[in-house]
């Protein structure tokens, strides 16, 4: 891997972490396009460990209360009403889904998930979820009103986005919507619910991540990843703040033409034999 490489692919994935258009599905699309090479799914993750940094560290009062109250509710039941200690459930339990799925597919995650035609196809089709999502979702429901049912839909949604082009909060986003949560709390419990399923898998690749995974497949050193984790950090944490300002007074209806126009145009690199699909 090249500095270019590293440093371009940092901050495409401290733009797109948490917007709804799938960051590791740019990542592979940059890499194809700009570098004619895959930076390897295992990059991917641990890169995104600096994006859930930054979640951290601006919902760092919401997390501590949350697990704080989560602890004490543990002996108290004087306090399990509370919402505090229903999301440290909420978070717990939505992320068994991704955990489960990652590791019952985590080869194919690393290779045939990572096939342009998948990534551009996935682009599309979940792009018109999430227009119909955002044109039928009543947006009625706060965090106030989340239940244990919320959190398990919007865990298997989150698993979807093992594979590359459905996006993480897109899928959280859209199943949120037709919960008919507000975009609001749909894009907070999002971020809550991220963490664990990103840290985990950023730690458990960082053994493989300066292993080619497949031929063909640029390999960094260490000092890139971090540069390009630290790049994604410092665009996340603004990312965020910008996100959360959005969902709140927008449609979502620009991120859907976005997915749309980047899928089409990738399917027509492999159509014309611009790029490959591997």
């Amino acid at each position: 891997m090249t500095w270019i490489e590293a440093i371009v692919l940092g901050i495409v994935q401290g733009l797109t972490e948490f917007l709804p258009v799938s960051s590791s599905g740019h990542l592979r699309i940059t890499s194809a396009i700009f570098f004619e090479r895959d930076a390897g799914a295992s990059f991917t993750a641990v890169t995104q460990l600096g994006t859930e940094a930054a979640v951290l560290i601006y919902f760092a009062k919401d997390i501590w209360r949350i697990t704080r109250t989560w602890l004490v509710g543990l002996r108290d039941r004087s306090v399990r009403s509370s919402l505090d200690y229903r999301m440290g459930w909420y978070v717990i339990v939505g992320s068994i889904p991704i955990g489960l799925f990652g590791f019952l597919f985590k080869d194919q995650i690393k290779t045939a998930g990572r096939n342009l035609w998948v990534v551009a196809t996935t682009l599309i089709v979940f792009a018109f979820a999430l227009a119909f999502a955002e044109y039928w979702g009543r947006q009625t429901r706060t965090l106030e009103n989340f239940r244990m049912k919320d959190g398990i839909v919007m865990g298997f949604a989150q698993a979807m986005a093992l594979v590359p082009g459905v996006s993480r909060s897109g899928g959280t986003l859209t199943a949120g919507l037709l919960l008919n949560l507000t975009r609001e709390a749909a894009a907070r419990y999002s971020f809550l619910l991220a963490i664990p399923a990103v840290v985990m898998s950023g730690v458990f690749s960082l053994g493989d991540v300066f292993e080619p995974s497949a031929p063909g497949t640029s390999v960094p050193t260490v000092a890139q990843t971090i540069v390009a984790t630290a790049i994604a950090f410092g665009i996340g944490y603004a990312a965020i703040a910008w996100l959360l300002r959005y969902v709140a007074h927008h449609t979502l209806y620009v991120f859907v033409l976005y997915r749309v126009a980047l899928g089409t145009l990738v399917l027509a690199l492999l159509l014309t034999g611009t790029i490959t699909a591997t």
